[in-house]
């Protein structure tokens, strides 16, 4: 990828009440400017981001490792106590939808197929029915053996994406379950962190943990295999030596289909995939950016800086949730300029 000249500013506006511990990721509802946020610190926030408020706060028996909105009064956890929660954020009420046989890593909601998704270190998919009585016997669809630990799942309509250990890409069509449509291996040499659909449903990008993002196509035919590519990125040259971060979040623009990857390095940066091409670089986060989500409208970008463990337990800066307004320049992909006839 090409750097264009980088302008920066602030980091946006910090949320007051960010949890104690790490952060383990951050999604906006497709309703509202709400924002849940699951922790370390065992709790899944409710923020009204744009108002800076607090909305709700739930506890889990362990630290929790993701989160999803249902709708704007509910939303769903996965844990490391190996549960599958779900909350009513009105009136507090949250009873267990399921479990699994190791900590749940991953959760989604598919509103094509009205189920939650969720991937588990316990080397298996599960899908569930919210609209079950409680108690996984009611509202358990199916489990799907994985090759390996499930390390990130995305969603776009029917198409689901599931990224594990040892670099395994499954990809599945939610109405057939039976088996993935798609088994491939990452075209990226190290541990996958994160996976993320294209808005347009053509493809997936993958980061990993060596400072690289991969763009794929679902579309297996020669041609369109041929415009897959990888670029690096969150590297920085120190004394002729390439440091080379971990990229641990990545969020596509709702509008634009641009995208945010975050690293360990503490920066955001905003690309085109298409025009192959950085948009934009934030101004430097306090620590590791370990979770990024944009706004139904794209206009807001939340930004988890949470350390990430990469260099062991050491003195780090406090976890924090910057919500920055998104400017256009940011995030629109630049028009290609032609080369004037000589």
């Amino acid at each position: 990828m090409s750097a264009a000249p980088i302008p920066l500013n602030s980091g946006g506006k910090e949320l007051l009440n960010p949890p104690s511990d790490g952060i383990s990721n951050l999604r906006f509802s497709n309703h509202s400017d709400y924002l849940l946020v699951s922790s370390w610190d065992k709790t899944v926030r409710l923020y009204d981001a744009n108002a800076n408020l607090l909305k709700g706060e739930f506890l889990h028996g362990g630290p929790v490792l993701d989160c999803c909105f249902h709708d704007d009064s509910s939303g769903f956890s996965a844990g490391a106590d190996h549960t599958v929660r779900r909350y009513v954020f009105s009136s507090g009420k949250e009873d267990i939808l399921g479990r699994h046989d190791a900590p749940v890593r991953c959760i989604e909601y598919s509103y094509a197929a009205g189920q939650v998704i969720t991937g588990s270190w316990d080397k298996t998919l599960k899908c569930w029915d919210p609209r079950g009585a409680s108690g996984p016997e009611n509202t358990l669809v199916g489990t799907y053996q994985q090759p390996e630990r499930v390390y990130s799942l995305s969603l776009v309509g029917n198409k689901l994406v599931v990224a594990t250990a040892g670099r395994h890409i499954n990809v599945y069509d939610l109405r057939n379950m039976s088996q993935p449509e798609q088994r491939r291996e990452s075209s990226l040499k190290y541990q996958t962190r994160c996976v993320r659909c294209y808005p347009n449903g053509t493809g997936f990008a993958l980061s990993s943990v060596e400072g690289r993002v991969a763009m794929e196509f679902f579309d297996m035919s020669e041609a369109a295999q041929t415009k897959k590519y990888a670029f690096k990125c969150h590297r920085k040259s120190d004394n002729g030596r390439d440091i080379v971060y971990p990229v641990n979040a990545m969020a596509f623009h709702p509008i634009y289909g641009t995208f945010a990857t975050g690293g360990c390095d503490g920066y955001v940066n905003v690309w085109d995939g298409i025009n192959k091409k950085r948009l934009y670089q934030y101004s430097k986060y306090p620590t590791s950016i370990a979770a990024l989500s944009f706004s139904r409208d794209g206009r807001l970008l939340a930004v988890a800086s949470s350390y990430t463990f990469e260099e062991g337990d050491i003195p780090h800066e406090p976890d924090a949730i910057f919500i920055r307004s998104v400017n256009e320049v940011e995030v629109k992909p630049k028009p290609k300029t032609l080369a004037a006839p000589s």
